[in-house]
């Protein structure tokens, strides 16, 4: 308990999720919480169901319940004023914040030839024009307080070695990847430490999905989750199909915290060895 005690989060895509866990693994550790996620249904060319109004409440809720402080509004990342809008309203309310979640992320696929302008525009859009709204959103009055800060950005293991059928979502994720080198460089002599997180494939609404099941066997009827699994194990060296929330969000409470003081620039990889394993 404590880790990051007495320091502010703004975490987008809260509503669900790694966000929500990210959002319940901080606050228990001793952070308020700024959460943010999208609200007035489903986001448009994703085909499976984004989160609702509802699921960022339930963030609240649970937040709550762990003993810890949050304040929360809807926007979608790819408003600008939105999110400075809820960014705000987290200043208002405890006054700074020094640690950014950059979580916020939807997933299209399809072939290259076949990819529709709009599922290309909406993935790199919300992942990488969205991180980038989150932080600067943020950056202006984490540099002004003078104190430093921790930014973390959710990337993917597809930014490293690439994904056949997946080209909107690995070129978003790569993209982030080069905002957060760039940006370390950067705020370094802010004392301000910026990390990507590149998880494997994670337990979430994301891929807990029927048209997400077809894309691992578009040869069955109806495939389900146990299908899926069977074709993720092999791209690990450990023996797991798909990681738990939790497993991301040790790797958030860490770099959030004074633990990694001196840690920017870098690719977590949590990944179960995929990327040494596949490339």
């Amino acid at each position: 308990m404590g880790r990051v005690e007495g320091k502010v989060a703004f975490i987008t895509g809260a509503a669900r999720g790694q966000g929500r866990s990210h959002a319940l693994f901080l606050a228990r550790e001793g952070a308020r919480i700024v959460a943010t996620d999208v609200g007035g249904g489903q986001v448009e060319h994703v085909e499976y169901p984004t989160s609702s109004e509802d699921d960022l409440q339930e963030t609240v809720r649970l937040v709550r319940e762990a003993g810890g402080e949050i304040v929360a509004g809807y926007a979608d990342v790819r408003d600008r004023d939105a999110i400075d809008a809820v960014v705000a309203q987290g200043l208002e309310a405890f006054g700074f914040i020094d640690v950014v979640v950059a979580n916020a992320g939807v997933f299209t696929w399809g072939a290259a030839p076949n990819l529709s302008r709009e599922g290309w525009q909406t993935v790199i859009d919300i992942n990488l024009n969205g991180t980038w709204n989150a932080v600067q959103s943020v950056l202006p009055s984490m540099i002004a307080r003078g104190k430093g800060g921790s930014i973390m950005m959710t990337a993917s293991q597809i930014a490293t070695r690439g994904q056949s059928n997946a080209v909107a979502y690995a070129a978003s994720k790569a993209g982030i990847v080069g905002m957060m080198r760039a940006l370390a460089a950067e705020l370094a002599r802010e004392n301000i430490r910026v990390n990507t997180i590149h998880p494997s494939t994670v337990y979430t609404e994301m891929i807990l999905n029927e048209p997400v099941y077809k894309v691992f066997r578009p040869d069955l009827e109806n495939p389900g989750l146990a299908e899926m699994e069977a074709e993720l194990r092999p791209f690990h060296m450990l023996d797991v199909p798909a990681l738990d929330v939790e497993d991301i969000s040790h790797a958030v409470v860490y770099l959030a915290s004074d633990e990694s003081r001196y840690v920017t620039s870098m690719k977590f990889a949590i990944d179960a060895g995929s990327t040494q394993k596949l490339g």
